[in-house]
């Protein structure tokens, strides 16, 4: 929404206390803004220090439900709720390393906790999972490739333990192939410097979806 330049003058000339009651008015409404502001100019924790803190939930979270598999649909959806907790630290933060770095933990940790289970699931039960999976990746080196590169190489310990956990499960190598994702790419060193291009191209033609 534009406004216009009298409205914005005349909140400026607003009385101190009348534009202190106004803002707690739209903080209320605004969680995200006001999270925001929170971590501006009250936190005292650092961005590494709510990175490592939603890094250990996110392992917690896997490890309460690694004996309660029911579905790849149903562990989608858990991943959809962390990647919900991630997207509140990014946008409170703004931390670009640590969005990348945490849906890598996310993955890992989803996959290692049911790596058993999946594998005994058919390439079509399993196919959505899956395509969120590779999805996901593609995000992830999207994200990767745009950090300065003294950064990329403190994610070739997580990409090769992504890869390890990849490559157990036949049915998500599939799906990889399938949606055109090279698993040479999961490698900060090799990841195509248009990446993001590939991406939009590969969901124009209606893959990873």
């Amino acid at each position: 929404m534009k406004f216009e330049q009298d409205f914005k003058d005349a909140l400026v000339h607003l009385p101190n206390k009348e534009k202190d009651k106004l803002i707690l008015r739209l903080l209320k409404k605004d969680i995200k803004l006001a999270n925001q502001l929170y971590f501006e100019l009250v936190e005292t924790r650092s961005v590494e220090d709510l990175r490592n803190m939603v890094e250990q939930e996110i392992e917690a979270f896997f490890q309460s439900i690694r004996n309660h598999f029911y579905s790849p649909g149903i562990l989608m959806m858990n991943l959809r709720d962390v990647s919900g907790m991630i997207s509140n630290h990014v946008s409170t933060t703004k931390d670009k390393f640590g969005e990348p770095y945490l849906n890598c933990i996310m993955l890992i940790n989803a996959l290692q906790n049911n790596s058993a289970n999946l594998k005994q699931c058919s390439k079509g039960d399993a196919f959505k999972f899956n395509t969120y999976v590779v999805a996901r990746i593609f995000k992830i080196l999207t994200q990767v490739r745009a950090l300065h590169e003294d950064l990329r190489f403190d994610f070739q310990e997580l990409f090769e333990q992504l890869v390890t956990e990849m490559i157990e499960i036949p049915t998500l190598m599939d799906t990889l192939i399938y949606h055109g994702l090279d698993m040479n790419w999961i490698d900060y060193q090799a990841i195509p410097e248009n990446i993001a291009l590939i991406q939009k191209e590969l969901r124009a033609q209606g893959y990873l979806k």
